[in-house]
């Protein structure tokens, strides 16, 4: 951390790559687990990423001191904690207050999204008219999108089935419903209305400064292109200048500026970061459009699959050091630890100690657990 600039504003603080490292892992529990209710750890992280329904739980227990697949389980059958689609379009565990902060902001975005999409699959469709006919099925029970399509297809005889099926999913506040999973959903969920499910209305639309100000809360400080990507909203230029009186303002070492809440933490840039694993898809690695602060240019096309998949990650000294994956035989399971470069013996123990932990929470069937190490080379970004 210095106060000279690069092409910033005079006098401001200009943070380095592992200044805003460490002060990210800090908001995100990865400095140091925390003993903290499963509800205030998912307000805190932000959207956790929840494509898939183990993630979420591998997120928590690399986070949280002492979690349980229970502690998450619990609040989402509660509806204290909820599993809809918001940023990017995707899905993502977020407690019910914030679902009704956050889905009205990026109502029109969704949409719009939906119909950029569907655009030749749905052409002369009235996209409106086939949420109007969803809306009602979802709101009187859950239901299957399987189920879903049939209905708008009686009544829309001559439309594409799953074109009207994405429609209603981006334009509806959809809610999938928990089942009996070991990670509390089945592989095919049904959804439901947001309304149904939590007995509120969600509003139609809402200003982006309770989703702006929680981004900055899990991942700060940020630049307005990190906000914008992370969250899908454009334009949050005029967002971020209602904001500037209650936030910090720093520059990179581009010169960008960085907006940040003043009293979050941001600890000196030598601080210590364990040894972590990170589920598929976690938002730490999907938070930023500049992630020179958590991975090496160099190393980000190891990231991006051909099927847009954002592999489990390897956590060294507070940098994405690699990517692990899980062969299980015969009851045995083996994580298996691609390194980007060689790691050292001391990792190597932490790593394998830590991935050992991991797997048997998650898999706590299995009669044996090992780690095994490998390098593997990644081509140069373009």
């Amino acid at each position: 951390m210095s106060r000279k600039t690069r092409g910033g504003v005079p006098g401001a603080i200009v943070l380095d790559h592992r200044a805003l490292g460490r002060a990210t892992l800090a908001r995100q529990l990865l400095l140091a687990r925390e003993r903290i209710p499963v509800l205030k750890a998912v307000e805190r992280l932000g959207p956790l990423q929840a494509q898939l329904p183990r993630p979420p739980f591998v997120a928590l227990h690399a986070r949280l001191l002492g979690f349980e697949r229970e502690d998450l389980v619990a609040p989402l059958r509660d509806r204290k904690i909820v599993r809809g689609t918001l940023m990017r379009g995707t899905l993502h565990l977020v407690s019910a207050r914030d679902y009704l902060r956050f889905r009205p902001a990026l109502a029109a975005v969704l949409t719009e999204a939906g119909r950029v999409m569907l655009e030749s699959r749905a052409r002369g469709l009235d996209l409106d008219a086939v949420a109007a006919a969803a809306r009602p099925l979802f709101a009187e029970k859950p239901r299957s999108f399987e189920d879903v399509r049939e209905h708008l297809q009686r009544r829309f005889p001559k439309a594409d089935h799953r074109a009207m099926g994405y429609a209603a999913r981006m334009r509806l506040p959809l809610l999938q419903v928990p089942g009996e999973g070991r990670f509390g959903f089945p592989s095919i969920a049904d959804f439901v209305h947001a309304e149904t499910w939590l007995g509120v209305r969600v509003p139609d639309e809402a200003k982006p400064d309770a989703a702006v100000l929680s981004y900055l809360e899990a991942f700060g400080p940020a630049s307005l292109a990190d906000a914008q990507g992370f969250l899908g909203l454009p334009g949050l230029s005029p967002v971020l200048e209602r904001l500037r009186p209650r936030l910090a303002t720093f520059r990179d070492l581009k010169g960008r500026e960085l907006f940040d809440l003043p009293d979050a933490p941001r600890p000196k840039g030598d601080t210590k970061a364990p040894a972590r694993f990170l589920p598929d898809f976690d938002s730490l690695i999907l938070a930023h459009a500049d992630r020179s602060r958590l991975i090496a240019d160099e190393h980000r096309p190891a990231l991006a699959t051909r099927n847009l998949r954002i592999p489990p990650t390897v956590l060294l000294d507070g940098r994405v050091a690699g990517t692990w994956d899980v062969e299980t035989k015969k009851g045995t399971a083996t994580l298996l630890v691609r390194s980007f470069a060689p790691v050292a013996r001391k990792d190597r123990d932490a790593l394998a100690e830590e991935g050992e932990a991991l797997w048997r929470f998650a898999e706590p069937e299995a009669r044996g657990v090992a780690v095994r190490f490998s390098a593997t080379r990644t081509r140069p970004s373009a």
